[in-house]
């Protein structure tokens, strides 16, 4: 019996990721999305400088999907104002990739990469053992000692 060294690679990789997920706290999963989509905003830009156009769309679709998956995990309990404006930049995004789908526009995965980026790197700030309730305690009682 032989192994590919690609294959292997592939399900050393695969399982790496499944266990990362699997023990990671919410803060980490969403830190994990991001991470994905801006590996797949690089490979989508390669592929659509390559004029590979069918590895080029499946990229796209699956930012995409990570942009809605990011939506989703929106908790509008927390802080509605800025959900709902998370919400319409997510959408924002998942309009800009469809737009550099179709029109072969690298500008657009590029602005995208630019507001994913910034946003992970906002993300990237909040202490991981702050959740929810805390990080509305946390924002209290800094407002209160200003």
């Amino acid at each position: 019996m032989s192994y590919s060294a690609g294959r292997a690679t592939q399900a050393y990789a695969s399982v790496g990721a499944q266990s990362s997920v699997a023990a990671a706290s919410p803060h980490r999963l969403i830190q994990l999305l991001m991470d994905g989509a801006l590996d797949r905003l690089a490979v989508a830009k390669g592929h659509m400088q390559r004029k590979d156009v069918s590895r080029k769309i499946v990229a796209i679709d699956r930012i995409m999907s990570i942009v809605d998956g990011l939506r989703m995990s929106l908790d509008h309990s927390v802080n509605a104002e800025m959900t709902e404006n998370l919400e319409n930049l997510y959408d924002y995004m998942n309009r800009r990739l469809l737009l550099a789908n179709i029109n072969n526009d690298e500008s657009a995965l590029d602005e995208v990469a630019s507001l994913l980026k910034e946003l992970k790197e906002a993300w990237d700030a909040i202490p991981a053992g702050v959740t929810g309730a805390d990080a509305n305690a946390s924002a209290s009682y800094q407002a209160e000692t200003v």
